[in-house]
């Protein structure tokens, strides 16, 4: 099983990763869903169910109540939709290169026309219609340009948009949809973005003293001679995309895992930011680290921005950066520390607060996902399994549930 790349952020319990690790040549055989008997779910089976419901119910599932009455128990037809986005991110994974001896390093293996059909997740009805890259805003010596590409490398491949273009599937949806799907942390660059956990004034994205991780801000701001940013890439699809399909019932589902979680978050806020005339927002994330402060929580919320974040409680990188808002919302969540401990981590601006609905898992409730490791419980296989085989708080983990292999 392959291991996801991690978003590693300010933790003093994890160390620097070796950038060799990027250096894996990958192969991915398909997707599935296998039952224990080993009869295959394909992606028809996740989209034929109760498609008169998610059709004439779309704007629940897509969050506009928060979700009520729909995480636990967890409702069926929202965790196919879950597990159908989460398909998407695979995609991503599955159409980088990352094979870092390649001189294609960084880049998408596969035309846009034929990545979702090549990555193995066919008849979606969806059409890929953007490749997105981001890109290293770090400031580094010039003879890291002239290194290895798994170092040089600042611009990557990091998702795709694609837009719902069959007329059944818009039909079963009750509307066009338009995915945007993020992979995590893959290049050095990436590694070293993630480490910068302090807060930044979010800029030109909003204001009202919303901050953010300065890591993840640069890679969706950063731009180059040779490569517009994620922002600018993000905002002229989603332009041309609201142009285009405005005048019929439309949503923007941004999905990520990891890094690519973060970066969905980024794009969201940007985009009800940006457009008085955006569709429905939602965001769908799995195992994305902490994003910004109580400022950026409360804009987000202002804008309509709907997010629920698929959590693993035993994954590390979900906890990680700095320091949480507590449940009253009015102190840091430093309890048992020195008040001077609790001074520096407030002027350190390492003050986060989590964001949106949580649908909170666990891997020590799967049988066999419980002996994994710290990178296993992180990957995106993982979330999906747990996805897959999640009842209620009451029933953590049904028996009869299906398995995620890749």
């Amino acid at each position: 099983m392959r291991v996801a790349a991690i978003a590693l952020t300010f933790n003093p319990f994890i160390t620097t990763p070796n950038p060799t690790q990027t250096q894996t040549n990958y192969s991915f055989p398909p997707l599935k869903l296998v039952t224990r008997e080993n009869q295959e779910l394909s992606w028809n089976h996740l989209t034929q169910s109760n498609s008169d419901k998610l059709a004439k119910n779309w704007m629940e599932y897509q969050g506009i109540n928060n979700w009520e009455g729909l995480l636990d128990p967890l409702d069926d037809i929202l965790r196919t939709e879950i597990l159908r986005y989460g398909q998407f991110v695979e995609a991503a994974y599955r159409a980088f290169d990352f094979d870092a001896s390649s001189p294609t390093f960084g880049s998408c293996k596969f035309s846009k026309n034929s990545l979702l059909t090549r990555a193995c997740i066919r008849e979606t009805g969806y059409k890929p219609t953007k490749n997105l890259r981001a890109t290293c805003g770090i400031q580094l010596p010039g003879w890291v340009d002239r290194g290895p590409s798994w170092v040089s490398t600042r611009s990557s491949w990091i998702g795709y948009v694609a837009v719902c273009q069959d007329k059944e599937e818009i039909a079963r949806l009750g509307r066009r949809d338009v995915a945007i799907a993020f992979r995590g942390t893959a290049t050095c660059l990436e590694w070293l973005e993630n480490l910068r956990a302090t807060l930044t004034d979010v800029g030109g994205l909003g204001g009202g003293g919303a901050m953010v991780e300065s890591g993840f801000l640069s890679l969706y701001t950063s731009g180059n001679a040779t490569c517009p940013s994620l922002q600018q890439m993000v905002r002229e699809e989603i332009g041309r995309v609201i142009e285009m399909y405005g005048d019929e019932p439309l949503s923007l589902t941004i999905t990520g895992h990891s890094l690519g979680a973060a970066l969905a978050i980024l794009a969201a806020y940007d985009i009800n930011s940006t457009f008085n005339n955006a569709p429905p927002v939602t965001v769908m994330s799995f195992g994305g680290p902490r994003v910004g402060n109580q400022s950026f929580r409360c804009q987000l919320e202002k804008s309509g921005t709907k997010i629920l974040r698929i959590v693993n409680s035993d994954d590390l990188i979900t906890k990680v950066p700095g320091f949480v808002i507590d449940n009253n919302e009015t102190a840091v969540n430093t309890a048992g520390l020195p008040s001077w401990v609790q001074r520096r981590v407030e002027d350190a601006q390492l003050v986060y607060a989590d964001v949106g609905q949580e649908l909170r898992l666990s891997s020590k409730e799967c049988p066999h996902l419980s002996k994994g490791g710290v990178a296993a419980c992180h990957e995106l296989g993982t979330y999906l399994e747990l996805v897959n085989g999640f009842v209620s708080s009451n029933c953590p983990f049904r028996t009869t549930a299906s398995r995620v292999l890749c």
